[in-house]
């Protein structure tokens, strides 16, 4: 029987919501959003990434929050076009000529097969030396690390590399999968470009769980700072608005009040793995 199974036969009518914020550590503005997004507001697991240059406070922010589930976010991209980081190792077959993890995974309108990490002779030798380093520095300086995610979703680039991450998780005792748990993805129900779109969808989705069921909905909280207005790439670059919008969301009242009257319960993956 599965966890999920489990799950739904012990409580079949709650609702259990993973509402899970992406990308801590890329910029002081996500990190504070973060722990905005966690002490006022509604989001319960976060996923840091140890090679971006705001890491270190990410983890003096994290240690102040000992009740803050944690995700290490491997990283093997670096999108942003004036904000970027390098791997924690020599892995040459990762990165551009000025040494900085490609922008992308795949191709697209866009950015070229030049700037796509699988169109690269990349090895996977060096993709495990890499992930292992930022799974330990993450483990090291994080107590509350509880499972790992990928950025941009690079799993899907090869089959190889997906197997690698999943038997790294298992490893390290880091293994929380959801598809395997029977945990369902949800999405803003409608527009979402404001924030106060965000937040009339974010509620429209609230009313549509079911119960019985256990959700995840992710999203990037920061603030719309001048810090903020430096970051973006081609396709993408309203991204303080679009982000401040996901921490309002996180933290309004009129969200809060909804998951209360439904009765829906807010947890993390660290929930889950217990």
């Amino acid at each position: 029987m599965t966890f999920s199974m489990d799950l739904a036969a012990q409580d079949a009518g709650r609702i259990r919501l993973v509402v899970r914020g992406d990308d801590m550590g890329m910029a002081h503005s996500v990190n504070v959003a973060t722990i905005d997004s966690y002490r006022n507001g509604i989001m319960r697991t976060i996923e840091v990434m140890a090679p971006t240059p705001w890491f270190p406070e990410a983890v003096a922010m994290l240690k102040e929050n000992p009740g803050l589930d944690v995700g290490v976010h491997l990283v093997l991209t670096s999108e942003w076009e004036t904000l970027k980081w390098r791997p924690l190792t020599h892995v040459p077959s990762l990165v551009d000529e000025d040494g900085y993890f490609f922008p992308m995974i795949w191709p697209g309108r866009a950015y070229g097969p030049d700037r796509a990490l699988r169109e690269q002779e990349w090895k996977l030798e060096e993709i495990e030396q890499e992930l292992r380093a930022q799974i330990e520095l993450a483990k090291k300086h994080i107590p509350q690390v509880s499972h790992v995610t990928s950025h941009m979703g690079f799993t899907g680039m090869d089959e190889r590399v997906g197997a690698l991450v999943k038997r790294l998780a298992v490893e390290y005792g880091l293994d929380i999968d959801l598809r395997e748990l029977g945990v369902e993805s949800v999405s803003y129900d409608g527009p979402k470009r404001t924030p106060e779109e965000k937040i009339e969808s974010f509620i429209r989705m609230l009313e549509k769980l079911e119960p019985g069921k256990t959700y995840m909905f992710l999203d990037h909280p920061a603030y719309d700072t001048p810090e903020m207005e430096t970051v973006g790439h081609v396709g993408y670059t309203d991204v303080g608005l679009d982000r401040e919008g996901v921490t309002r969301t996180f933290t309004d009242p009129r969200v809060k009040e909804t998951i209360e009257r439904l009765g829906i319960e807010v947890i993390s993956y660290a929930d889950l793995k217990k």
